[in-house]
């Protein structure tokens, strides 16, 4: 039984190694030693032990503090070989001591939400936008937060005795704001910052490096890359760590093994693939911004694969029009997606909010794959030229934060 990753954070921390480096390597430095090239598959929900004093100070020691239980596995409810493995990479690329895998992006981001509402910390500073359901959870409060929502520059003066959390999204979801990292962590004070780097992922930039004490991935997207995997991950300290793998213990919202080892895997290619569809991003939107058919287009200053455009005529004809690229939701796989935030991904938020954010009924939002920009470009010519579409002055620019409110 491979139980060596479960140690796996301290057993890699080794001299510095180049991000490239770390995603091939990080979370499989064990296998050697083991006679393995490729990383196993633990799918054991339970695990025999005939130590049950040895089993029951184990467990108490994690009641107590989170950590992860020394020696073997005891239940998949309480952690996985094969999915620790993906958290250990995840923390190294994102160079925090530990990271929690979770079942998807929103159980994570609940995760944070009960940890500390369990500290009596239920008061929530957020800046929009930020993925609909994230800002739904907030807005809603479903998980009992009550949120205050502002501008970066209005953090430091949103915070109360009762804030528990500050959220931003950089580049955020749908319209590609970026906010100064760096100034936001020293606005929070003493309160955690947590940046959803879903967007970004650690190729193109690390949130805890700038002063944020957590950062969250919808793994789905990036992390995983192919499609074929829902996850959530955050990185963070190792306290924090052990107050999600507690909250995770008891709410059950785990990550399945199968889906860990993709995740490992996705992270392998991780930088060639988020540099390569970045290339093709950053030419596509440079020819979208000289379009006459496009009235704006966002694209963030540290780039990226993400390019949301706003168009003259209707956006939903281009969503009917693509061939190669495919219309749906998510983002962040190898080939091209394209949707319409106001009528999906964004549409649980209000309408006033979602619109007072930047985010415009007339908005596009294209994840950008690795085909040749050649043919993506043909697609969106030819959906662009669909009946209906309207020709106008376009405006173009780099992207720039939209209002909060």
């Amino acid at each position: 039984m491979d139980t060596a990753s479960m140690g796996a954070h301290a057993d890699v921390r080794t001299a510095p190694r180049a991000l490239a480096t770390e995603a091939v390597h990080a979370g499989r430095d064990d296998l050697a030693r083991q006679g393995l090239h490729a990383p196993p598959i633990d799918l054991s929900t339970t695990y025999p032990s005939y130590d049950s004093r040895g089993e029951a100070a184990r467990i108490d020691a994690f009641a107590a503090t989170g950590a992860e239980p020394d020696g073997p596995p005891v239940y998949g409810r309480l952690g996985n070989p094969t999915v620790a493995r993906f958290e250990t990479a995840l923390a190294r690329l994102e160079g925090t001591e530990a990271a929690v895998a979770f079942a998807s992006g929103m159980a994570a981001l609940s995760a944070v939400l009960l940890v500390r509402a369990s500290m009596g910390l239920r008061h929530v500073v957020a800046v929009r936008p930020l993925y609909g359901c994230s800002d739904h959870l907030l807005t809603a409060g479903l998980l009992g937060s009550e949120v205050t929502w502002t501008d970066p520059a209005g953090i430091a003066e949103a915070l109360r005795p009762d804030t528990g959390l500050v959220i931003v999204e950089s580049p955020a979801n749908p319209t590609l704001a970026e906010v100064d990292l760096r100034a936001v962590a020293h606005a929070c004070g003493s309160v955690p910052l947590l940046v959803d780097n879903t967007f970004a992922t650690p190729v193109l930039q690390r949130p805890a490096e700038e002063g944020a004490r957590l950062v969250l991935h919808s793994a789905t997207k990036y992390l995983g890359g192919h499609g074929d995997v829902l996850a959530g991950v955050l990185a963070c300290d190792e306290e924090f760590a052990g107050r999600l793998r507690q909250v995770r213990f008891a709410t059950g919202g785990v990550l399945h093994p199968l889906a860990g080892y993709l995740l490992l895997r996705g992270l392998s290619t991780l930088p060639v693939r988020v540099r390569a569809a970045s290339a093709n991003a950053a030419e596509l939107a440079r020819r979208l911004a000289a379009d006459p058919r496009v009235a704006r287009v966002h694209y963030p200053r540290i780039g990226g694969a993400m390019v949301s455009f706003e168009i003259h005529g209707d956006p939903h004809e281009v969503i009917a029009g693509v061939r190669l690229i495919t219309p749906a939701v998510s983002l962040g796989s190898v080939d091209t997606l394209i949707q319409h935030p106001a009528s999906i991904s964004h549409r649980i938020v209000d309408a006033d909010d979602r619109r007072g954010a930047g985010v415009s009924d007339r908005l596009l939002r294209m994840s950008v794959g690795l085909e040749d920009v050649e043919d993506l470009w043909s697609d969106l010519d030819q959906a662009l030229k669909r009946p209906g579409r309207g020709a106008g002055n376009c405006a173009t620019s780099h992207n720039e934060p939209a209002p909060a409110v």
